[in-house]
């Protein structure tokens, strides 16, 4: 996949999924590499789902441990969800007050655990 397309494929994950607040943009990216690596093709594999799904909780949870939520609003202390669909302006200040990067830092380096402990299998 080339830069701009995994750029245009994540863009929708900023501030909690489009400023809504809700599961972080960095856990979605998580799971959308665990699926691009892990994931099922088949919907009707009821066990190849129920595993994947499995492997997901199990990475939510880790990230929970570390963070004590998956959610946005919660991760940055807001009290209630953005109404606004405008993003503030990203200066020194606004990133003084946003986790974001030490929270995809978390993530990455839990799917990097992750994939250490469980290797592709090459005939896959």
């Amino acid at each position: 996949m080339d830069f701009e397309t995994a750029l245009k494929i994540s863009s929708s994950f900023g501030g909690g999924m489009g400023r809504l607040r809700e599961v972080c943009g960095a856990v979605s990216g998580m799971f959308m590499v665990a699926g691009m690596m892990y994931g099922y093709s088949d919907p009707k594999d009821s066990l190849s789902k129920a595993e994947h799904y499995k492997r997901i909780q199990k990475l939510a949870e880790q990230f929970k441990e570390k963070n004590c939520s998956l959610i946005c609003r919660d991760l940055l202390g807001l009290s209630i969800q953005s109404e606004s669909y405008i993003p503030e302006e990203r200066t020194s200040e606004y990133y003084k007050k946003r986790p974001c990067a030490e929270l995809v830092g978390d993530a990455a380096e839990i799917m990097y655990e992750y994939i250490k402990a469980n290797p592709i299998d090459a005939n896959r």
